[in-house]
């Protein structure tokens, strides 16, 4: 299934209806006053998070989702029928925004959260609520009130504790592989992953984590070059970026430094909060070279990285599960300093 990660739709809330101005009209019963009951309530629109849906690809071709209207009251007081609501399922993780004004409505980020897109309009009244001593035969009724109508615009973020980062062909494909069950493409050429890939690292029986792939970066992302920022959005619940450097680059002359630097740049360019995540480098393919180490050293010393960083070889498993040990024990202390902090 193609994986769809943005949509715009509207929807369409059920107007109410109308109440009726009625009397009752029966044999040896004369003036037997009002009895028009009211109108039924429009339905309403909701969405609700499920987790057995991936993608937004659903909404990219059924754009217009309308909920019924409530039915007109009737005589001998009776009311009219509500009108149905309609629920739509959406992954976990989508983001619903009022596509005029930007406004967030909804954040489905749980299994089951439900949030109301559009709401049914209100049913009007039927004249046997205007009866009183002054005035016995009421004609006034209220018709009802139309649903509310809107644009919205989709945006799904996986949810994941780790994100990947890194040029196309550094090696996070083959890392989810590595230390997760999930299996992404692989292959010798940049640009393998275009969609993300989520996996789960388990270190334990009641210690895992969710770790994300996106698409590589490249320079001038944020210009639209390669795929752009489009899949960075992705990284935005995350704890934790692991910054994957390829220290033995196809093409000679390439500086890992410099790419560092490049990639920090798009980051800053596309969310300054992204920036400012824990990022920890992670040093790939130390098997391809036998000078791995001083290659991590001059990277190292240009960059004057202050921050954590790891060596590994996602191809043969080399170091990967001391990386995952050290995400998984800064996620528990990041979750124990929150519930403190609550």
């Amino acid at each position: 299934m193609k994986f769809i990660d943005e949509a715009r739709i509207q929807v369409h809330a059920g107007n109410g209806g109308d109440g009726v101005a009625s009397f009752r009209r029966e044999k040896f019963v004369p003036r037997g006053g009002p009895d028009g009951g009211d109108g039924g309530r429009g339905g309403s629109v909701w969405a609700v998070a499920d987790r057995n849906i991936n993608t937004l690809i659903d909404y990219r071709y059924a754009r217009i989702h309308r909920a019924r209207h409530g039915e007109k009251g009737k005589g001998s007081d009776r009311y009219g029928k509500a009108g149905s609501d309609i629920t739509l399922r959406m992954p976990v993780g989508t983001l619903v925004r009022d596509a005029a004004t930007g406004d967030l409505i909804g954040d489905l980020s749980a299994d089951g959260e439900r949030v109301v897109l559009a709401k049914g309009g209100s049913s009007g009244l039927g004249n046997l609520h205007f009866k009183s001593s002054v005035n016995r035969t009421p004609r006034q009724f209220t018709r009802g009130r139309p649903g509310e109508q809107r644009e919205l615009a989709l945006e799904l973020r996986v949810l994941a504790d780790v994100g990947l980062l890194g040029l196309p062909n550094a090696g996070k494909s083959t890392l989810l592989r590595a230390v997760s069950a999930a299996r992404p493409k692989v292959a010798d050429y940049p640009f393998t992953t275009l969609n993300p890939s989520l996996g789960v690292v388990r270190l334990g029986h009641e210690s895992s984590f969710v770790i994300a792939d996106i698409p590589g970066l490249i320079r001038g992302a944020s210009d639209g070059a390669g795929l752009g920022h489009q899949f960075l959005r992705h990284l935005a619940r995350t704890r934790l970026l692991l910054h994957l450097v390829d220290i033995a680059p196809f093409e000679a002359g390439v500086n890992p430094a410099q790419d560092v630097r490049a990639l920090a740049l798009e980051l800053k360019k596309y969310d300054a909060a992204l920036y400012r995540k824990t990022r920890w480098l992670v040093f790939n393919k130390t098997d391809l070279v036998d000078d791995a180490d001083a290659r991590i050293r001059r990277v190292l010393r240009t960059l004057r990285w202050k921050g954590q960083w790891f060596k590994v070889s996602a191809l043969t498993g080399d170091g990967c599960r001391d990386v995952c040990a050290a995400a998984q024990r800064f996620l528990h202390d990041g979750a124990a300093r929150t519930r403190r902090a609550a």
